[in-house]
Protein backbone atom coordinates (compact mmCIF):
# COMPACT_ATOMS: atom_id res chain seq x y z
CA UNK A 1 0.00 0.00 0.00
CA UNK A 2 1.09 3.74 -0.46
CA UNK A 3 2.10 6.17 1.98
CA UNK A 4 -0.82 8.28 -0.09
CA UNK A 5 -3.23 5.48 0.05
CA UNK A 6 -2.01 5.43 4.28
CA UNK A 7 -2.41 8.92 4.38
CA UNK A 8 -5.91 9.46 3.05
CA UNK A 9 -7.01 6.49 5.35
CA UNK A 10 -5.96 8.06 8.39
CA UNK A 11 -7.26 11.08 7.92
CA UNK A 12 -10.66 9.38 6.75
CA UNK A 13 -10.41 7.68 10.05
CA UNK A 14 -9.46 10.66 12.15
CA UNK A 15 -12.41 12.33 10.62
CA UNK A 16 -15.06 9.56 11.53
CA UNK A 17 -13.97 9.12 14.67
CA UNK A 18 -14.21 13.03 15.66
CA UNK A 19 -17.97 12.41 14.41
CA UNK A 20 -18.34 9.56 16.06
CA UNK A 21 -16.71 10.54 19.72
CA UNK A 22 -18.67 14.31 19.34
CA UNK A 23 -21.71 11.76 19.12
CA UNK A 24 -21.07 9.61 22.52
CA UNK A 25 -20.16 12.85 24.12
CA UNK A 26 -23.68 14.10 23.24
CA UNK A 27 -25.39 11.07 24.54
CA UNK A 28 -25.66 12.21 28.23
CA UNK A 29 -29.11 11.07 29.10
CA UNK A 30 -30.02 7.71 31.24
CA UNK A 31 -33.11 6.27 31.78
CA UNK A 32 -34.95 3.05 30.72
CA UNK A 33 -35.30 2.17 27.08
CA UNK A 34 -37.64 0.10 25.47
CA UNK A 35 -36.55 -1.81 22.67
CA UNK A 36 -38.30 -3.82 19.84
CA UNK A 37 -37.04 -6.75 17.90
CA UNK A 38 -39.34 -7.67 14.82
CA UNK A 39 -39.48 -8.80 11.25
CA UNK A 40 -40.07 -12.20 9.78
CA UNK A 41 -35.67 -13.39 10.25
CA UNK A 42 -34.77 -15.57 12.66
CA UNK A 43 -33.41 -13.97 15.71
CA UNK A 44 -35.88 -12.31 17.49
CA UNK A 45 -35.94 -13.88 20.69
CA UNK A 46 -32.23 -14.91 20.93
CA UNK A 47 -31.77 -11.31 20.22
CA UNK A 48 -33.35 -10.46 23.53
CA UNK A 49 -31.76 -13.25 25.14
CA UNK A 50 -28.29 -11.92 24.21
CA UNK A 51 -29.54 -9.21 26.37
CA UNK A 52 -30.83 -11.32 29.23
CA UNK A 53 -26.98 -12.85 29.49
CA UNK A 54 -25.69 -9.28 29.22
CA UNK A 55 -28.05 -7.36 32.31
CA UNK A 56 -27.14 -10.50 34.25
CA UNK A 57 -23.79 -10.19 33.61
CA UNK A 58 -23.84 -6.38 35.45
CA UNK A 59 -25.94 -8.24 38.14
CA UNK A 60 -29.12 -6.59 37.25
CA UNK A 61 -32.31 -8.10 38.00
CA UNK A 62 -34.13 -9.21 34.87
CA UNK A 63 -38.11 -10.93 34.22
CA UNK A 64 -38.48 -12.95 31.27
CA UNK A 65 -42.36 -13.44 29.71
CA UNK A 66 -42.76 -15.65 26.74
CA UNK A 67 -46.58 -15.35 25.82
CA UNK A 68 -46.76 -17.90 22.73
CA UNK A 69 -44.54 -20.70 23.18
CA UNK A 70 -44.78 -23.69 25.61
CA UNK A 71 -41.64 -25.13 25.35
CA UNK A 72 -40.29 -25.59 29.51
CA UNK A 73 -36.86 -27.28 28.00
CA UNK A 74 -35.18 -24.67 25.78
CA UNK A 75 -31.63 -24.22 26.07
CA UNK A 76 -32.11 -20.18 27.04
CA UNK A 77 -34.61 -20.76 29.65
CA UNK A 78 -32.21 -23.96 31.10
CA UNK A 79 -29.58 -21.42 31.99
CA UNK A 80 -30.60 -17.98 32.01
CA UNK A 81 -33.72 -19.30 34.14
CA UNK A 82 -31.09 -20.36 36.75
CA UNK A 83 -30.36 -16.69 36.81
CA UNK A 84 -33.43 -14.82 35.63
CA UNK A 85 -37.50 -14.92 36.65
CA UNK A 86 -38.48 -17.05 33.89
CA UNK A 87 -42.15 -17.46 33.33
CA UNK A 88 -43.20 -19.85 29.91
CA UNK A 89 -47.00 -18.32 29.79
CA UNK A 90 -48.33 -19.89 26.62
CA UNK A 91 -50.32 -22.35 25.02
CA UNK A 92 -48.28 -23.18 21.64
CA UNK A 93 -49.00 -21.49 18.50
CA UNK A 94 -52.20 -20.10 17.89
CA UNK A 95 -52.68 -23.09 14.77
CA UNK A 96 -52.16 -25.53 17.47
CA UNK A 97 -54.82 -24.63 19.76
CA UNK A 98 -56.69 -23.31 17.09
CA UNK A 99 -59.17 -21.66 20.70
CA UNK A 100 -59.35 -17.91 20.36
CA UNK A 101 -61.03 -17.65 23.68
CA UNK A 102 -58.48 -20.22 25.00
CA UNK A 103 -55.62 -18.58 24.14
CA UNK A 104 -57.30 -14.77 24.70
CA UNK A 105 -57.32 -16.58 28.53
CA UNK A 106 -54.16 -17.27 28.56
CA UNK A 107 -52.54 -14.17 27.31
CA UNK A 108 -54.38 -12.37 29.89
CA UNK A 109 -52.81 -14.93 32.84
CA UNK A 110 -49.62 -14.21 31.31
CA UNK A 111 -50.05 -10.69 30.92
CA UNK A 112 -51.11 -10.34 34.66
CA UNK A 113 -47.30 -11.73 35.29
CA UNK A 114 -45.98 -8.90 32.97
CA UNK A 115 -47.53 -6.17 34.30
CA UNK A 116 -46.73 -7.27 37.86
CA UNK A 117 -43.17 -6.58 36.45
CA UNK A 118 -43.91 -3.20 34.93
CA UNK A 119 -44.81 -2.38 37.85
CA UNK A 120 -42.14 -3.07 39.92
CA UNK A 121 -38.43 -0.86 39.87
CA UNK A 122 -36.64 -3.81 41.25
CA UNK A 123 -36.50 -5.16 37.81
CA UNK A 124 -34.10 -3.67 35.43
CA UNK A 125 -34.70 -5.81 32.54
CA UNK A 126 -38.02 -7.19 31.18
CA UNK A 127 -38.25 -9.41 28.44
CA UNK A 128 -41.84 -9.73 26.58
CA UNK A 129 -41.03 -12.19 24.14
CA UNK A 130 -43.74 -12.55 21.00
CA UNK A 131 -46.24 -9.51 22.48
CA UNK A 132 -46.83 -8.36 19.61
CA UNK A 133 -49.06 -11.44 18.53
CA UNK A 134 -51.14 -10.87 21.39
CA UNK A 135 -51.57 -6.70 20.51
CA UNK A 136 -52.16 -8.31 16.67
CA UNK A 137 -54.91 -10.63 17.54
CA UNK A 138 -56.33 -8.36 19.89
CA UNK A 139 -55.95 -10.95 22.79
CA UNK A 140 -54.67 -8.37 25.23
CA UNK A 141 -56.11 -4.30 24.72
CA UNK A 142 -53.53 -2.70 23.17
CA UNK A 143 -53.67 0.69 25.06
CA UNK A 144 -53.42 -0.87 28.48
CA UNK A 145 -49.94 -2.64 27.03
CA UNK A 146 -48.72 0.85 26.22
CA UNK A 147 -49.70 2.02 29.07
CA UNK A 148 -47.70 0.11 31.13
CA UNK A 149 -44.68 0.68 29.02
CA UNK A 150 -45.10 3.86 28.96
CA UNK A 151 -45.19 4.18 32.35
CA UNK A 152 -43.08 1.63 33.91
CA UNK A 153 -39.97 3.09 36.42
CA UNK A 154 -37.57 5.30 34.94
CA UNK A 155 -34.84 3.25 34.91
CA UNK A 156 -36.47 -0.07 33.98
CA UNK A 157 -35.43 -1.65 30.21
CA UNK A 158 -38.01 -3.64 28.31
CA UNK A 159 -37.41 -5.69 25.19
CA UNK A 160 -40.70 -6.59 23.13
CA UNK A 161 -40.36 -9.48 20.26
CA UNK A 162 -42.43 -10.99 17.66
CA UNK A 163 -43.26 -10.09 14.11
CA UNK A 164 -45.29 -7.14 12.76
CA UNK A 165 -45.01 -4.88 15.38
CA UNK A 166 -47.94 -2.97 15.43
CA UNK A 167 -47.08 1.23 14.64
CA UNK A 168 -47.75 2.27 17.75
CA UNK A 169 -45.74 0.00 19.61
CA UNK A 170 -43.41 1.43 17.39
CA UNK A 171 -43.73 4.83 18.01
CA UNK A 172 -43.66 4.26 21.84
CA UNK A 173 -39.88 2.74 21.59
CA UNK A 174 -36.72 4.33 21.72
CA UNK A 175 -34.95 1.16 19.64
CA UNK A 176 -36.54 -0.68 16.93
CA UNK A 177 -34.52 -3.42 15.10
CA UNK A 178 -36.16 -5.42 12.06
CA UNK A 179 -34.69 -8.68 11.39
CA UNK A 180 -35.28 -9.78 8.17
CA UNK A 181 -35.68 -13.84 6.47
CA UNK A 182 -33.28 -14.06 3.86
CA UNK A 183 -32.79 -18.12 3.86
CA UNK A 184 -33.96 -20.72 6.61
CA UNK A 185 -32.69 -24.21 6.67
CA UNK A 186 -36.36 -25.03 7.85
CA UNK A 187 -37.70 -24.55 4.42
CA UNK A 188 -34.69 -26.93 3.31
CA UNK A 189 -36.69 -29.44 5.47
CA UNK A 190 -33.78 -29.07 8.67
CA UNK A 191 -35.65 -29.74 11.91
CA UNK A 192 -35.41 -27.69 15.09
CA UNK A 193 -32.56 -28.26 16.65
CA UNK A 194 -30.90 -27.69 20.38
CA UNK A 195 -28.76 -25.48 20.69
CA UNK A 196 -29.57 -23.50 17.75
CA UNK A 197 -33.60 -23.44 17.36
CA UNK A 198 -34.65 -24.11 21.04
Amino acid sequence: MSQEKSDRHAARMARKKAVIDAAIAAATDERGLLLVVTGNGKGKSTAAFGMVARALGHGLKVGVVQFIKSRTDTGEEAFLGQHAEWHVTGDGFTWDTQNREQDIATARRGWAIAARMLADPAYQLVVLDELTYLLNYGYLDSDTVLDALAHRPPMQHVVVTGRAAPAALVELADTVSEIADVKHAFRAGVKAQPGIDL
